[in-house]
């Protein structure tokens, strides 16, 4: 029996232990890192803090997760966060929230129910997504109009617990998410980690589903924060799967540790923490362990920092 894959929250997760040093700080430098190296957001946007100044000149307009100081007339973050300029409209984008969605992003959610003609799926938003039947693929591909018998037997292409990546379509007029999965490239998700990192720090690609060079690894970058990590569809059999879930392992590792020291995560960035781990020799285990991780992700950092 396939397995539907597993869920794995990079925020909650707990390195195999390593030897510490006696040097080692209490508290886990990452935010002191980030804000003296990686201070600038995915696209080069200065990161601010509740109450911090934004701007001392005149002539802007305040949006979302901005106020002006009534003493002052200083312009504030309300919230901490990445500062977005648009002509003379400054406004906040929160670090941690729930995923908004745009038409045509990448999402990959899990199946919680199973209703008339449609799944509820969560996709990390307020609301769960809704996949309609008329919205998703059949298998081989054929071209159809939906039956009955198709609503009777729903569970035959999803069921609750099932994950699946799939594509925004549109929004409802009470602002859920309208999936749809007509692409054969969508659809169930079987064999793989399931990641969840901060949704604001997935980067919008050209391409959302990559094959990554080097490790015969596969990932599906869901810009809801939802993260696929599975095997290379061109694996060359099962003689080579240890070294293949190796690889996965340090991938996966590798997504964690972007997300803990608040790095953009796109393929480049990944693949920079993979290179640089094996070139320091630190184990898959020992990437998000605090002796390393500002080492591994270093490269990743100074990328940002050039663009």
């Amino acid at each position: 029996m396939p397995i539907s894959g597993w869920r794995i929250e990079a925020r909650h997760h707990s390195s195999a232990a390593a030897p510490e040093s006696d040097s080692s700080p209490s508290r886990c430098p990452c935010r002191t890192l980030y804000r003296t190296m990686s201070i600038r957001s995915l696209h080069a946007n200065p990161f601010v803090s509740p109450g911090e100044v934004i701007t001392t000149e005149s002539g802007f307009l305040w949006g979302h997760g901005t106020k002006l100081g009534e003493e002052d007339k200083q312009l504030r973050a309300t919230v901490a966060g990445f500062v977005e300029q648009v002509n003379k409209l400054l406004t906040v984008r929160p670090l941690t929230q729930r995923y908004a969605g745009d038409i045509g992003d990448v999402v990959i959610g899990r199946v919680t129910q199973v209703g008339d003609k449609r799944w509820k799926v969560d996709i990390n938003s307020r609301q769960d997504g809704i996949l309609m039947l008329s919205s998703i693929h059949l298998p081989g591909g054929v071209q159809r109009r939906r039956t009955q018998e198709d609503s009777l037997q729903m569970r035959e292409f999803f069921e609750e617990g099932d994950l699946i990546s799939a594509e925004v379509q549109n929004f409802y007029h009470d602002g859920a998410v309208a999936l749809h999965t007509r692409s054969s490239k969508y659809g169930k998700l079987n064999r793989g980690q399931f990641v969840v990192v901060r949704q604001a720090l997935v980067k919008r690609c050209k391409q959302h589903f990559v094959t990554l060079p080097d490790c015969n690894v596969d990932i599906i970058l869901g810009n809801n924060g939802y993260i696929w990590i599975t095997e290379s569809s061109d694996g060359s059999g099962a003689g080579e799967s240890a070294e293949r879930r190796q690889q996965m392992a340090r991938v996966r590792q590798s997504i964690v540790a972007l997300d803990r020291m608040f790095v953009a995560i796109f393929p480049d960035s990944v693949m920079d923490v993979y290179h640089d781990s094996i070139d320091l020799g630190v184990s898959p285990a020992d990437i998000t362990h605090r002796d390393y991780i500002h080492r591994v992700t270093q490269k990743a950092v100074l990328r940002l920092q050039q663009v």
